[in-house]
């Protein structure tokens, strides 16, 4: 056995409670791993699953203490964790991604800085902090998008801005925190890559993914062979691999692009974790995202994952047990869904569906991207999703 591996039979520890840690849960515990999750909801998704639910805040010392004692190692599931807790469970034993790496992720001037210094393209940008920035602000940045420099996600804490004018209205209305104002580009789509780094600096990755976002919010993601150009693709590989080698990255991490009309590609963020638009991986690939986590957390060998299937994945929010049009929530047709060849729905476990919420995603694969799309589209009008 290599030195420092954690083999199944161990618990694994994961900071945070909701989709993304119960899935992780759910991939340990295929692989033979005891789970502890940290979460102060009692009805967190990832704590209903798990052998053990510590239930603190992600900074309370008792609770970390517990999780460290519990645990061979610790993840997290979302970006906005503190740092510091990460740091303080590091004293005692393996963590991964590092609190190090969480920070620059959380601090879109510092996330900015990184892709500059790794030579990866990214989109013109200034950082305000205060009003003499403001002030001295290089209009040829208009219009563009103000972004709070912390804890901004799923298109929250981001001003559309044209002149001047609206930009200090709307530093204003964001508080005066520390912004990033990007330049508005001329986008053609989306498009993502999970990467997955393990210690001894291997890294393997997913396909690269073509994203849909609506309203800032992913909603549909394909990955098939021609959705992107293959010198696209490899140019994103290329820039994610650099991004978590900069960062001596331990564990899975998201990188994802924008794709400009001429064709370009540039750096949009990170995200420290299992992403949205890799969720397909759990029925399109030999090996999921999931389990990159585990594997890199346990110190596992990393094997090139491998996609045996053209894939979509849909992203279900909460407006779909409202498509009736009543007050009351109502369960879509999952057995209309569920015949279509080739559907693979997963829920969240989360019992209360408001609109904008991430309830769970459906994946769909098929034996070539036409047929998989011809029944994502049908699964889409089924559920009252739009067309894509």
């Amino acid at each position: 056995m290599s030195e420092g591996v954690i083999l199944p039979g161990a618990t694994l520890g994961v900071l945070g409670g909701g989709q993304l840690g119960r899935m992780f849960v759910h991939a340990a515990q295929a692989m033979g791993y005891f789970t502890a999750v940290l979460d102060p909801d009692a009805d967190s998704p990832a704590g209903l699953v798990s052998h053990h639910h510590i239930r603190t805040g992600y900074d309370d010392p008792q609770g970390l203490a517990a999780l460290a004692q519990a645990c061979a190692a610790v993840t997290t599931e979302f970006e906005n964790v503190p740092a510091a807790a990460l740091d303080t469970l590091a004293r005692s034993l393996p963590v991964s991604p590092a609190g190090s790496a969480v920070a620059i992720a959380q601090d879109r001037a510092r996330e900015k800085a990184h892709f500059v210094q790794c030579g990866v393209p990214v989109a013109p940008h200034a950082v305000i902090e205060t009003p003499a920035q403001l002030a001295a602000l290089d209009a040829a940045l208009l219009p563009g998008i103000l972004k709070t420099a912390r804890l901004g996600y799923d298109g929250k804490g981001q001003a559309r801005v044209r002149t001047p004018g609206e930009l200090a209205a709307a530093w204003e209305q964001l508080g005066r925190v520390p912004c990033v104002l990007e330049q508005m580009l001329p986008l053609a789509h989306e498009c993502s890559v999970i990467v997955a780094r393990g210690r001894d600096g291997t890294v393997v990755h997913l396909p690269v993914q073509r994203n849909l976002h609506r309203g800032g919010i992913l909603a549909v993601t394909e990955v098939y062979e021609g959705n992107l150009p293959p010198a696209l693709s490899s140019q994103a590989l290329a820039a994610a691999k650099s991004v978590a080698d900069g960062l001596q990255y331990v564990g899975v991490l998201c990188v994802e692009f924008f794709v400009l009309q001429d064709g370009r590609l540039v750096v949009n963020e990170i995200a420290p974790r299992p992403h949205n638009s890799g969720h397909y991986s759990q029925d399109a690939c030999d090996v999921s995202q999931f389990a990159l986590q585990v594997r890199c957390m346990a110190g596992l060998p990393l094997t090139p994952p491998r996609q045996h299937s053209p894939a979509i994945m849909l992203n279900l929010l909460g407006d779909l047990w409202f498509a009736h049009g009543g007050d009351a929530p109502a369960s879509p047709a999952w057995d209309r869904v569920l015949a279509l060849p080739g559907c693979h729905l997963h829920l969240y476990g989360k019992t209360q569906p408001k609109r904008g919420r991430k309830m769970g995603h459906l994946n769909v694969t098929g034996s070539t991207a036409e047929q998989v799309r011809a029944t994502a589209l049908q699964a889409a009008d089924i559920l009252g999703i739009e067309a894509f």
